[in-house]
């Protein structure tokens, strides 16, 4: 995952004064774009991913209700475009060599939309929409949000290396997911969805009859193992 990290020079004295200090200029400034004047560079990188994430969900809702293909690409590329401005944020934040407790919180918040939501609303678009489905996508939204929280909260405790960059991750990065969207997008290519050929995999019912509420999609269990590595505590990616 690229992620920013808020790294502040600590001064000397207590951590607490140092923390209200680095605060107190988002409560100095006065006016109705008061916010948008405490913007870095690097924060307005990482709102065009969560742009680019959120115009995914656009592209999905306008595939069902048109079910033209045309929406159905572009809600498959924007997530990609998203990782573009992802990569970059962090490029822009170390040129201009300015980080921030914002940009840290906006990074996460725009992943979550791009690499967490869009996804899984995709895997919903192309076919898994039965009620097992949408469990198991949901639990993958969440296992993302679980994943990002966790990684805010812990990134100082990973071991680093000597340019004093975190040496792996704990759990699988979430923009991991673009290997998911890229299936999607070979499924998509060849028909393999619903309203054409159907998914891989077929459906199997977990309990009840066929048709009804306890059938799963085979290929829902490939969201259900990603969100789990999502979490895990112990699978270590080594950073690039």
């Amino acid at each position: 995952m690229i992620q920013r990290k808020a790294e502040p020079a600590k001064p000397e004295g207590n951590n607490d004064d140092h923390v209200a200090c680095v605060l107190q200029q988002y409560n100095d400034t006065e006016g109705h774009f008061s916010l948008v004047r405490n913007f870095r560079l690097a924060d307005l990188v990482t709102i065009m991913n969560g742009f680019c994430g959120s115009f995914s969900l656009f592209s999905s809702a306008n595939y069902l209700v048109t079910n033209d293909d045309y929406y159905l690409r572009n809600a498959l590329l924007f997530p990609l475009a998203g990782l573009i401005f992802d990569f970059f944020d962090g490029k822009v934040a170390r040129w201009r060599k300015s980080t921030s407790m914002l940009g840290q919180e906006l990074d996460s918040l725009a992943d979550l939309i791009s690499f967490g939501v869009a996804p899984a609303v995709l895997a919903f678009v192309v076919g898994l929409r039965t009620t097992l489905d949408t469990v198991a996508l949901a639990c993958f939204i969440c296992c993302g949000l679980a994943r990002l929280a966790r990684f805010n909260a812990t990134v100082a405790l990973v071991p680093k290396d000597p340019s004093g960059k975190a040496r792996y991750f704990e759990g699988l990065p979430i923009p991991s997911s673009l290997a998911l969207v890229g299936l999607l997008s070979y499924w998509a290519k060849n028909g393999w969805i619903e309203g054409k050929e159907g998914l891989p995999g077929g459906v199997m019912t977990v309990w009840g009859k066929s048709g009804g509420q306890g059938d799963l999609h085979v290929v829902s269990l490939i969201f259900g193992a990603w969100a789990a590595m999502m979490v895990s505590k112990t699978l270590r990616v080594p950073k690039p």
